[in-house]
């Protein structure tokens, strides 16, 4: 099925041009980061430099998604040593909360708010991880400008300032969030200037005393405090515990091109598993938002997600095994479940042999590219707002499973299943393209599609993201809930309504939704012309910049 090129640059679905620069690139969810990572990568910082100036402004200017409250992972290419390196900054579990007390108290299911699923953030350590290793500027250098902004103020932005407004209405009953969040009562409004002094003065501390500040210092014992004076768990125990992981990424090659994800707790391999099972159909003649490719695709997500829900956890706790899912043989064998014409109401999870969010990318003059994404969960997070400080702490604990012998079953100490993932493509062992799509479970179903957009039908960069997107819900969780009748197929406008009645007819449910598709940015480097190209999409604030 091929689709029409009705546009100047003959581009279906592309809602701009891409973004080209010789020196350097950045693309992130909000203009005003793009522009001070930009400024940043002029100053001669690295990659790393400008993408943790980015981060620490988007939890300001972005707080809808992202904060120091939150947790991180990263993927870098490294110029010099021309390899991947991956940084999981995801923090664990409160050491003094145990199953027993979910228990003792008839709780089914982590609540989403409150500080029951409040885990360590890991955000801060990740940020000194990184510029520890591949950092050029000072650590005060890359936060003064989100310092700068929160002292003297930004509009908010017209996206932001939707997320913001139903976040606050039921985040408002939390100690210290209206206090921060709703200036004169309410949210602020689109083109309000909005200003944060608390976090202003929690990042200078950051910036003159380091990591050890948030973890050790006066920033931990107040959130010691909060914690304590509203029922959670949380201690500063837990805080000093703390540390991040350098992990290997893993890889699955995709008709010439290796893709990389992280390995668990996070979910990106399961990513690598849809698009093994993809690999071995003939995508491109099928044409983007054919039934026969969206029928597929469906399929190979509820197949991966249930390995998802049986497999993926903390490393630390369980053995998991990823090679063998990621695996092509494993792959074949699970492609043989999927009926061509009829929507499959579950699978089982693969017998295996024993033994919202911002995304980030940035890249700079020497070659080094960073993936970066990074997250309270549920928007603002927990509604945990401690005192003083002008953020909010993350609700990740929630994605624990309650059931004992479940691989993400919740223990002190350890990190849940995470939604979040990093995405990178090298062709021939060299860099090609960082992207990530924002989007908890819409994550690797984002991941799958960007690619397949990009190779099976042969769209620019900034067209592959902006093409209308495909979310399947309904397949089982890591809080060990089950699919039993097929889920939903939620579809963005644009999809041909005789492809979608194709579709009702091998079996789906369809749905229609303006949410819950994510947000994508993404670099290519063009080794034949040597330049950047940037992309970011038309469902966020975003840019992409370069110089």
């Amino acid at each position: 099925m091929a689709y029409g090129q009705d546009r100047m640059t003959g581009l279906t679905f592309a809602t701009r041009s891409e973004v080209i620069a010789q020196h350097g690139m950045a693309c992130t969810s909000q203009p005003l980061a793009s522009q001070v990572a930009i400024d940043i990568l002029k100053k001669g910082g690295s990659a790393v430099d400008a993408a943790i100036a980015a981060n620490a402004m988007l939890g300001l200017v972005e707080p809808t998604g992202n904060g120091i409250g939150g947790d991180l992972f990263a993927i870098v290419w490294d110029a010099k040593t021309q390899k991947l390196y991956g940084l999981n900054a995801s923090g664990r579990s409160p050491k003094s909360l145990t199953l027993k007390y979910f228990k003792d108290k008839g709780i089914k299911h982590i609540p989403a708010l409150g500080p029951l699923p409040v885990s360590v953030p890991g955000c801060v350590d990740g940020w000194f991880e990184l510029h520890g290793k591949f950092g050029k500027l000072k650590m005060q250098e890359n936060l003064q400008p989100a310092i700068n902004y929160a002292k003297e103020g930004f509009p908010v932005s017209e996206l932001i300032a939707y997320y913001w407004k139903r976040n606050a209405d039921r985040l408002k009953e939390f100690e210290g969030f209206a206090e921060i969040y709703m200036p004169n009562g309410k949210a602020p409004a689109k083109g309000e200037i909005f200003k944060n002094p608390y976090l202003a003065k929690t990042l200078e501390l950051i910036a003159k005393n380091g990591r050890d500040e948030f973890y050790k210092g006066s920033i931990a014992k107040a959130i010691d405090d909060y914690m304590k004076r509203n029922g959670g768990f949380l201690s500063y125990e837990d805080l000093v515990a703390h540390k991040s992981e350098w992990i290997e990424p893993v890889s699955s090659s995709y008709r010439g091109c290796d893709v990389w994800e992280l390995p668990p707790n996070g979910q990106g391999i399961a990513t690598l598993q849809i698009l093994n099972i993809l690999e071995q159909y003939d995508i491109k003649s099928m044409g983007f938002g054919s039934a026969e490719y969206m029928h597929l695709f469906i399929e190979a997500k509820k197949l991966a997600f249930e390995d998802r829900a049986r497999y993926y956890a903390d490393p630390d706790f369980v053995k998991i095994p990823y090679k063998q899912l990621i695996s092509k043989e494993y792959a074949k064998e699970r492609a043989k479940l999927v009926n061509l014409n009829k929507s499959a109401r579950s699978y089982d999870a693969g017998v295996l042999q024993t033994g919202n969010t911002i995304y980030l990318t940035v890249a700079d003059f020497e070659g080094n590219m960073v993936s970066l994404i990074q997250s309270n969960y549920r928007g603002m997070g927990s509604g945990m707002t401690p005192t003083g400080l002008g953020f909010i702490l993350q609700d990740r604990g929630e994605m624990f499973s309650l059931t004992e012998g479940h691989p993400n079953v919740y223990e002190p100490g350890k990190r849940p299943f995470h939604t979040i993932i990093p995405g990178f493509i090298t062709k021939d062992g060299k860099p090609y393209i960082s992207f990530g799509v924002m989007g908890g479970g819409m994550q690797p179903q984002g991941h799958a599609q960007i690619v397949v957009n990009l190779i099976d039908f042969g769209m620019n960069l900034q067209e592959a993201g902006d093409a209308p997107r495909i979310q399947h819900e309904g397949s089982s969780e890591p809080t060990d809930e089950r699919m039993t009748d097929g889920g939903t197929v939620y579809l963005e406008s644009g999809f041909d309504y005789q492809q979608v009645r194709k579709l009702l007819e091998r079996g789906h449910k369809v749905s229609y939704s303006l949410d819950g598709y994510g947000g994508y940015q993404a670099i290519m480097f063009d080794a034949k012309n040597g330049v950047y190209i940037g992309a970011s999409e038309s469902r966020k604030d975003g840019q992409a910049a370069g110089y």
